[in-house]
C-alpha cells in the first residue's frame, strides 16, 4: 500500500495539531489553571500518536504517549507550574514539530531524544485530587416539549464543509483563470479592430466580461489567505527568545483574521520573525529595569493588520526601551554610510531610516539571536520586492514601531502603462504620484545625472528607457514625467508616451528572466504583445 497520501495527510493534521497545543500553552502560562487549555493539550497529544501509530512511526508515538502522560497528571492535579512544567511541554512539543519535519523531508522519524522521554516520564509531584463534582440531574422534558427540543438540535448552524487542495492544483487553476481573462481582453481587441460595429457579439462579450469578472473575484477569494496563518506562532517564538534573552514577554495580536495573497503571506513570515526577535532582544527591557521605568516587569509587543485600501499595514510595537538615535547617527558615520558633515543634520526620521542600511546595527555584541546588522536590510528589501515598503517610529524610552505595508494581491493590478521606444510597459498605479508634463529644457543635466525643479524641490531625474536598456527617440519639447517615491525620497521617471491605465493579471517571470530585478513580472496585451510591469525601487 502506497503510504504517500496518507503520510501527507499525517503531516499536514499533525501541523494543525501542534498549533492547537502551542496555543494552549501559551494560554496555561497565563492562566494555570485553565482546565480546557489542559484538555487541548492532552486530547492533540492523544490524537498525533494515534495517527503517527497508524503509520508506523514508533518513535514519535512514543514521544506522543510521554505527553499525553504527563497531560494526564496535570488534567488530575486541575493546574500547572508554568515555570517547570511549562518549559517541559514546551520541549516536547519542539521536540515532536522536529521529528515531524524529518518525515515531511525523507519520509523517516528519528529516534526520540531519552532525556527528554524520561523527563516526560518522570512522575510530577503528587497534587491533592480535585473533589468530585457533583452529577446535575437535568429534569426530564415534558412530553410536548421533547420534539421541539431535539428540532433545535437539527436546526443548529452547522459549519461549512471543507475540503483539502493541493497548492499546486490550485496555482494551475489560479494560472487558467489567467490566461482567461487575458484571451477575454485579445478577443475584445480583435472584435473592435474589424471595423464594422457587430451589436450581437459586443453584448456577447459584455456578458463573457461579466462572468470572467466574477471568475476572476472567486479565484482572487481563493489566492487569499488569513494572516493567522503566519501571526500565529510568533508568541511561542517570542517567548522562547525570551528565555534566551532574560526578559519576560507578552505578544498581542490584532486583525490577524485579515486575508492577504498566499504568495506574498508566505514570504512575510522570515520578516516578521526578525522584527519579533529584534523587539525581544533589542526592546524589550529585563524585569527589574523596567520596574524602576514604571512599567509592568512584562512587556508587551502588539502584532495589529489593518487595511487600508488595496493594502494591509501590518505593524510590530513594542513598550521597550526604543532606538538610541545618537547611537544610530555614530554607527552610521563610522560605518561610512553618512558623511560626518551632514549626520548632525539628519532630522529623527531619516536617522531612524539608517537602520535598514546593510552591515548597520545597534547592538552592543554579536548574539546568536540578532546583532549582526543584515535583517532589516533583508526586511526592505523584501517588502519592496513586493511592492511594498517599510516604516519604523521609535521613541527612546517608550517603545518601537515597525510597519509593513503590502499589497492585498500580486495577481491583479492596476497599471500605468508608459510607452519607451517601441515597447509599452507598466509600473503600479499605487506607487504614482502623479504625473507632470515638464519642459524638456527645464531638466538639467550634470555628468551621468539629470534633475528638475518640481513644487520647489530638486528632484532627480532617471531615464526610463536607458534605465531599462531599451532605446528611446530624442527628446521632444516635453517630457512626461512620472512622479513615485523611493524609499522615502521623491524621485522621477521620464518617459516618451503615457498611455493610459487598466487592471492587469500578473504573471509570473520566465526563468530566464527572473535575474532582472527591474522587473516584477508580465502581462499579454489585447494584441498578444507581452508587457513587463517594472518595480521602481530598482528602476531608481
Amino acid at each position: 500500500m502506497d503510504l504517500a497520501k496518507y503520510r501527507t495527510i499525517f503531516i499536514e493534521e499533525a501541523t494543525e495539531h501542534f498549533a492547537e497545543i502551542s496555543r494552549a500553552l501559551l494560554e496555561l502560562e497565563k492562566n494555570p489553571q485553565g482546565v480546557d487549555s489542559i484538555d487541548v493539550v492532552f486530547r492533540m497529544a492523544h490524537s498525533i500518536k494515534g495517527m503517527a501509530a497508524s503509520l508506523g512511526y514508533d518513535s514519535i508515538t512514543e514521544l506522543a504517549h510521554k505527553l499525553e502522560d504527563r497531560m494526564q497528571l496535570v488534567r488530575r492535579a486541575g493546574r500547572i507550574d508554568p515555570r517547570e512544567e511549562l518549559s517541559l511541554l514546551f520541549r516536547g512539543l519542539t521536540a515532536l514539530e522536529a521529528m515531524v519535519g524529518a518525515v515531511r523531508e525523507n519520509g523517516e522519524a528519528p529516534p526520540a531524544d531519552p532525556e527528554l522521554v524520561a523527563a516526560l516520564a518522570t512522575r510530577a509531584s503528587p497534587a491533592p485530587e480535585p473533589e468530585p463534582k457533583k452529577k446535575r440531574v437535568e429534569p426530564a422534558p415534558a412530553p410536548g416539549r421533547a420534539s421541539e427540543a431535539a428540532a433545535s438540535r437539527l436546526e443548529a448552524p452547522r459549519p461549512p464543509p471543507t475540503v483539502r487542495v493541493n497548492t499546486r492544483t490550485l496555482d494551475r487553476f489560479l494560472s487558467t483563470v489567467g490566461e482567461v481573462i487575458l484571451n477575454t481582453s485579445q478577443v475584445r481587441t480583435v472584435s473592435q479592430s474589424g471595423g464594422g460595429q457587430n451589436t450581437a457579439l459586443a453584448e456577447g462579450l459584455d456578458r463573457m466580461d461579466r462572468v470572467v469578472g466574477e471568475l476572476q473575484r472567486r479565484a482572487l477569494e481563493l489566492r487569499t489567505t488569513p494572516l493567522l496563518r503566519i501571526l500565529e506562532p510568533l508568541p511561542r517564538a517570542a517567548r522562547d527568545v525570551a528565555e534566551r534573552s532574560g526578559v519576560r514577554v507578552e505578544v498581542k495580536l490584532r486583525g490577524a483574521e485579515l486575508e492577504l495573497d498566499r504568495s506574498i503571506l508566505d514570504r512575510l513570515s522570515d520578516p516578521l520573525v526578525h522584527l519579533l526577535r529584534n523587539a525581544v532582544d533589542h526592546g524589550i527591557e529585563p524585569p527589574a529595569e523596567r520596574v524602576a521605568a514604571g512599567k509592568p516587569p512584562v512587556g508587551c509587543i502588539a502584532i495589529e493588520a489593518r487595511r487600508e485600501k488595496d493594502t494591509i499595514r501590518l505593524s510590530v510595537s513594542d513598550d521597550g526601551a526604543g532606538i538610541d538615535l545618537d547611537t544610530v547617527r555614530q554607527r552610521a558615520v563610522e560605518a561610512g554610510v553618512v558623511h560626518p558633515d551632514l549626520a548632525a543634520d539628519l532630522t529623527a526620521e531619516q536617522i531612524a531610516a539608517l537602520v535598514f542600511e546593510p552591515g548597520l546595527s545597534t547592538a552592543a555584541s554579536v548574539s546568536e539571536i540578532s546583532g549582526r546588522g543584515v535583517g532589516m536590510d533583508a526586511v526592505r528589501s523584501t517588502l519592496e520586492s513586493l511592492g511594498g515598503s517599510v516604516e519604523l517610529a521609535t521613541e527612546r524610552g517608550r517603545g518601537t514601531t515597525t510597519t509593513l505595508i503590502v499589497p492585498i494581491t500580486a495577481a491583479v493590478q492596476r497599471v500605468l502603462l508608459l510607452g519607451v521606444g517601441a515597447e509599452t510597459v507598466a509600473i503600479p498605479i499605487s506607487k504614482v504620484e502623479r504625473i507632470e508634463e515638464c519642459p524638456t529644457e527645464r531638466i538639467e543635466r550634470t555628468g551621468a545625472e539629470a534633475f528638475a525643479l518640481i513644487d520647489g524641490d530638486l528632484v532627480p531625474v532617471f531615464d526610463l528607457g536607458a534605465r531599462i536598456a531599451q532605446p528611446s527617440s530624442p527628446p521632444g519639447k516635453f517630457t512626461h514625467l512620472v512622479l513615485t517615491e523611493v524609499r522615502g525620497e521623491r524621485v522621477a521617471l521620464s518617459a516618451e508616451r503615457v498611455t493610459g491605465q487598466q487592471q492587469i493579471y500578473v504573471k509570473p517571470l520566465p526563468e530566464l528572466l527572473r535575474g532582472a530585478r527591474a522587473l516584477s513580472g508580465l502581462t499579454i496585451l489585447g494584441d498578444g504583445r507581452p508587457m513587463f510591469l517594472l518595480d521602481p525601487n530598482q528602476i531608481a
